[in-house]
């Protein structure tokens, strides 16, 4: 099992075209403000309720903020595939064949913490294994009561899953 938050792994440095152009540690990257790589995965059940992740109190960002079903940092030459599948087996215990689809891609930002964000949908019911160094516990919930909490408590959600949601089609999300 992985250990959360190591501050010396390390992570590759991109430009503002995603090209990688050089590796530093986590606690570098986070610190020096650089552009670097993440994946989210939005977790749905056949009844079209998301799967959303509290994350853990130990994190270094949001702690204790509701996030996506499964979201990481790329590792060192990996890609945005293979990154995907590996966060969904180390965070919720979800082993996929293949990379979820693809939805959509960010730029990274500020809301993202410079990362440059592919976005994934995946259908699975569960139930998870969750990993206790990353997440808190985690729920199924309708599409339509997270958009009503996010317009009513958005501090309660990391900012990358306010600009996923805002971004989502839902039609083309339930599949």
């Amino acid at each position: 099992m992985k250990e959360a938050q190591r501050q010396d792994e390390i992570f590759d440095v991109v430009n503002d075209q995603d090209e990688v152009i050089g590796q530093r540690t986590r606690g570098e990257v986070h610190r020096l403000g650089l552009k670097h790589r993440a994946v989210h995965v939005l977790v749905f059940n056949r009844r079209g309720e998301l799967f959303l992740q509290k994350r853990s109190l130990k994190k270094d960002t949001f702690p204790g903020a509701w996030d996506s079903s499964a979201s990481g940092h790329l590792d060192t030459g990996e890609d945005y595939d293979a990154c995907a599948v590996r966060e969904l087996r180390e965070e919720i215990g979800l082993t996929a064949t293949r990379a979820p689809e693809r939805l959509f891609k960010f730029d990274a930002r500020a809301e993202t913490g410079l990362e440059f964000v592919w976005v994934y949908r995946l259908e699975a019911e569960g139930p998870f294994q969750l990993h206790p160094e990353e997440i808190e516990s985690g729920e199924w919930f309708a599409p339509e009561k997270i958009t009503s909490w996010m317009a009513e408590r958005p501090d309660d959600f990391a900012s990358a899953l306010l600009l996923i949601w805002k971004r989502l089609d839902l039609s083309n999300a339930k599949g």
